[in-house]
């Protein structure tokens, strides 16, 4: 009989550990997507496009972004747009940066939001080069409509694409 508990409690936990390997990020981190879902209640839709500031144009920014990092094309990241600063739990020179969860094309991903600019109308979110890719391998579209992004509460994620 004891070992027959035993064996039901190490099961248990088995499943448990198996069930929070649901969705993982290309970094390893897990996110489940069941987390993620109740961390993204407050969504803004409209539409997506890539920015790069060593290619500028005549709005594009510096190789700073908001948060004082350099800008990278090769990590998880976006600019919010300058109205929208406040939802994203306010991104500033110097802060902690703040995550949201965008969705699109039917494909997820964490990005850090560690920049803000002033969008042209109806864009939401700047993506850099590698989330852009992630949503138009070719980079042939642009824009993108549609798309649904979600303020993370907390500092712990990874960024990376979800399940």
């Amino acid at each position: 009989m004891l070992f027959g508990s035993s064996a039901a409690i190490c099961g248990a936990l088995v499943a448990l550990a198996i069930s929070g390997t649901a969705a993982r990020s290309e970094n390893g981190a897990v996110h489940s997507s069941a987390v993620v879902n109740a961390a993204c209640e407050d969504a803004i839709v409209g539409a997506a496009s890539m920015y790069n500031p060593f290619k500028p144009g005549k709005e594009e920014g510096g190789p700073s972004t908001a948060s004082g990092e350099r800008y990278d094309r090769s990590v998880w990241a976006a600019a919010i747009k300058t109205s929208l600063r406040r939802k994203f739990g306010g991104v500033q020179f110097g802060a902690r940066p703040k995550y949201a969860l965008v969705e699109a094309v039917g494909k997820k991903v964490i990005v850090k939001i560690n920049d803000v600019g002033p969008l042209r109308p109806g864009r939401i979110i700047d993506l850099n080069e590698r989330t852009m890719r992630y949503f138009d391998p070719s980079l042939e579209l642009g824009v993108i409509g549609g798309v649904k992004v979600s303020p993370l509460a907390g500092d712990y994620w990874i960024p990376g694409p979800v399940g």
